[in-house]
């Protein structure tokens, strides 16, 4: 028997249950796969508290990488005993498991150099920062841009990436140990939201100008801050709302403040094409093999810990990426 994380209403950490289930057989264009590590992401909490909402009972987790153990009729895309790794939504949803049945279409082939704890840690985050930096907006070296949550698990690869693109990085983080780990991986300037004004402190980091794109995590509370941190013509990038939704958002202000440019991306659209996940996911591996960038795992937990994983993802008390160990 396998083990997953269920729940049956929407809530708090609590309402994650730990049980054991049956895996049974793939059906037609699935496979089953035994996880080695699963991926925690902050989506998961907007699953689990009803603002992504799903059918109930379910599982949990979209990210995670494993051995495929049994194929389904029609699975060509892999083979029985491939390392693998995944990332989706939807369609990926169930991660938080020991076992599991899923589609083959999302499964990316792990090469031999990443391991299973890191692919889990960095496929969704990797994917998104791929896409963030080779497909949003045509950098160029002396380019700049303000990266909120600098020091989290998309924000400390985002920040590497920068880097060997030749960009200029100003990073917000919330605390002093933030702010050195977001420098130890690119930040050239790091501004802590609890006691700086972020838009006037990039104003004098860039002589006034602003920066080039804002990338956006958090939100409601920094919409209008990222908005007055742009040049003119910038781009603003939303890119998560850890802080809550933008609403009753007026497009007459992208005018008003220098004819700026709004995008609010998902990855699946960038993945959506196999050809262009599969080069995606080849320029992140090269990165991360060869060492230019490093993915940094500070929280380890047993499966059965989700509830905790969950308080300490949502207070803010982790850094880098989180993973279960199987």
């Amino acid at each position: 028997m396998a083990n997953a994380i269920r729940f049956y209403e929407t809530g708090g950490p609590e309402v994650l249950r730990y049980e054991e289930v049956s895996v049974g057989e793939p059906g037609p264009g699935q496979v089953r796969l035994r996880h080695a590590a699963v991926g925690l992401n902050y989506a998961d909490t907007y699953f689990r508290n009803g603002t992504y909402p799903i059918p109930m009972p379910n599982g949990l987790g979209v990210e995670a990488a494993g051995v495929v153990e049994a194929l389904g009729e029609g699975v060509t895309n892999v083979a029985v005993g491939d390392r693998v790794t995944y990332t989706g939504f939807i369609n990926t949803l169930g991660a938080y498991a020991t076992q599991r049945l899923i589609p083959a279409a999302p499964l990316i082939k792990l090469p031999d150099s990443i391991a299973f704890e890191t692919a889990a840690a960095m496929t969704m985050r990797g994917l998104t920062s791929a896409y963030l930096m080779r497909r949003i907006h045509a950098f160029k070296p002396g380019d700049s841009i303000l990266l909120h949550a600098a020091a989290g698990g998309v924000g400390l690869i985002v920040a590497q990436w920068a880097k060997l693109l030749g960009l200029t990085v100003i990073g917000t983080v919330s605390s002093d140990a933030k702010a050195e780990l977001a420098r130890a991986h690119g930040c050239d300037f790091t501004i802590d939201y609890s006691r700086e004004d972020v838009a006037t402190r990039v104003r004098a980091l860039t002589g006034g100008a602003g920066v080039d794109v804002v990338f956006d995590s958090v939100g409601k509370s920094t919409f209008i801050g990222s908005l007055d941190s742009l040049k003119r013509r910038g781009l603003m990038v939303c890119v998560g709302t850890a802080s809550g939704p933008i609403d009753g958002f007026n497009p007459q202000l992208l005018a008003m403040k220098g004819s700026l440019y709004l995008t609010r991306p998902a990855l699946a659209d960038y993945i959506a094409d196999p050809a262009e996940k599969e080069a995606l996911a080849g320029e992140l591996f090269d990165h991360v093999a060869s060492g230019r960038i490093k993915i940094e795992i500070n929280q380890k937990y047993e499966l059965q810990d989700a509830a905790q994983a969950h308080r300490d993802l949502e207070s803010r008390q982790t850094t880098g990426s989180s993973v279960f160990i199987i």
